[in-house]
């Protein structure tokens, strides 16, 4: 089976004999959740383990640390090869009544837990229903050691056929759909403590927005691969149903974070699609529910120094 993904995958991963390829270190951190039949995660998750523990098989001599981080409740959902960290212990209820109280757990405790365990040279988040294609850990090593400092990796999304981890060879083959999304961030470990996304929690929309904003400020040489096979994720929606209740929490604690840190900071080169001709990109902007136009609108006009 290994032979099998390491002679299909290996023609496009193969290192450039002109790149000099460093061997860093990863630190893959997700939060696993325990749900029931009804729910997309109770296919997806096997599914996404799996994915990063045949990811990390063929990643040669990179050195890959696969962690969890959850609730007490969410104990023994990963397979062997995951290192269970400390369990986590506030969630967005810390923060605010809702009508419809959910434990969802807040992003910023997610990365510390990583931050607190590895030495790693670079983090990687992805949401715990985002699969790997084989060479993704070899592949973001290439693009690392070419120069960049931070990564954005858009996911394929794939139809809602498959059911367990013994579909995975079927999965691999299907190239799917694009996703204007982003739901896998690769950075530096240290920016972790520099990082502003305040009560932010997981499980509704602004996870990706708040991070991807932050790396627009804190890399130097931001790269976001919108047109690469490395993650898939099962189901075709686009934009998935909201409870408006924790997205407008989201959404405030996230305004309040781009007025007092992010606005001011940003660097119009990590900003994406910033290359683009003004039509393609600001269609690029209006068409991604991880940006804002309106905001990076005004960043444009910043960069053109029209007040």
């Amino acid at each position: 089976m290994m032979l099998t993904i390491e002679l299909s995958y290996n023609l496009f991963f193969i290192e450039s004999n002109t790149i000099s390829t460093l061997k860093l270190s990863f630190a893959h951190i997700i939060n696993p959740v325990r749900v029931g039949p009804s729910s997309d995660l109770f296919i997806a998750q096997p599914i996404t383990f799996e994915s990063m523990l045949k990811a990390k098989s063929i990643a040669g001599e990179l050195s890959i640390e696969l962690l969890a981080t959850q609730y007490d409740e969410d104990l023994g959902l990963v397979p062997t090869g995951f290192e269970t960290l400390d369990n986590l212990h506030r969630s967005v209820l810390d923060f605010r009544a809702f009508s419809r109280p959910r434990k969802y757990p807040l992003i910023k405790d997610i990365l510390m837990k990583a931050y607190e365990f590895s030495v790693s040279d670079y983090v990687i988040y992805t949401n715990v229903d985002i699969g790997l294609m084989p060479g993704f850990y070899r592949r973001i090593n290439e693009l690392l050691s070419s120069g960049h400092d931070a990564l954005i990796i858009n996911r394929r999304r794939i139809p809602a056929i498959y059911e367990s981890i013994n579909d995975l060879d079927d999965i691999y083959k299907n190239k799917g759909l694009s996703h204007p999304g982003f739901d896998c961030f690769i950075f530096k470990r240290e920016w972790i403590k520099r990082m502003r996304t305040d009560n932010i929690c997981v499980g509704v929309p602004f996870i990706g927005v708040v991070l991807a904003y932050n790396l627009m400020v804190l890399s130097n040489n931001l790269k976001l691969i919108d047109d690469e096979h490395l993650t898939f994720h099962i189901g075709m929606d686009v934009m998935p149903k909201r409870d408006k209740e924790y997205y407008w929490y989201n959404r405030k604690q996230f305004d309040l974070i781009y007025k007092e840190f992010l606005a001011h900071q940003i660097k119009w080169k990590n900003i994406p699609y910033n290359q683009k001709n003004i039509f393609l990109r600001y269609w690029k902007w209006a068409w991604n529910p991880s940006l804002f136009t309106f905001k990076l609108f005004l960043q444009d006009i910043k960069r053109l120094g029209i007040k």
